[in-house]
């Protein structure tokens, strides 16, 4: 069950992304699969859990990424950055740590940026995020040929 005490502190580095900031973006994508999700927050009917190990799998298709932001956060990048360019489109929601390693190797410069304006409020936590938000997203290889034509 969804615990938003746990949700905010330093116990857990997942975070359940809000419903509406979430329709608005799947209006505009149309995803077929969430990437890494639980399966009483999962996005999509299509979704890899973490017994699954979304990393493991083959991303195709329109992929949502929220991934656990703590230390393996640069695995997931970097698996968005690498299916993109397998085919995969892939839009994910992330802390927007500008300062790190796998924001200037695999999102600045490789994929759309949307910063979000204000802090987001995760699940049914009450409060907002003490972290600004972006959303990367990593376009397929195909279209990116296109669009830069």
């Amino acid at each position: 069950m969804f615990n938003a005490d746990l949700m905010f502190s330093s116990k857990t580095d997942l975070h359940a992304t809000p419903r509406d900031f979430y329709a608005e973006i799947d209006a505009e994508f149309s995803f077929d699969v969430d990437v890494c999700a639980l399966p009483d927050n999962t996005k999509c009917r299509r979704f890899f859990s973490p017994e699954m190990d979304g990393l493991k799998q083959e991303w195709v298709g329109t992929c949502w990424m929220n991934p656990p932001y703590g230390r393996t956060i640069n695995n997931w990048v970097r698996k968005a950055y690498e299916s993109s360019l397998s085919g995969a489109t892939v839009v994910g929601l992330l802390p927007a740590r500008t300062d790190t390693a796998w924001f200037h190797d695999y999102c600045y410069g490789k994929a759309e940026l949307r910063f979000i304006r204000g802090r987001l409020k995760f699940g049914d936590a009450k409060n907002s995020a003490p972290f600004p938000s972006v959303l990367v997203i990593w376009r397929a290889a195909s279209q990116q040929t296109k669009e830069a034509a």
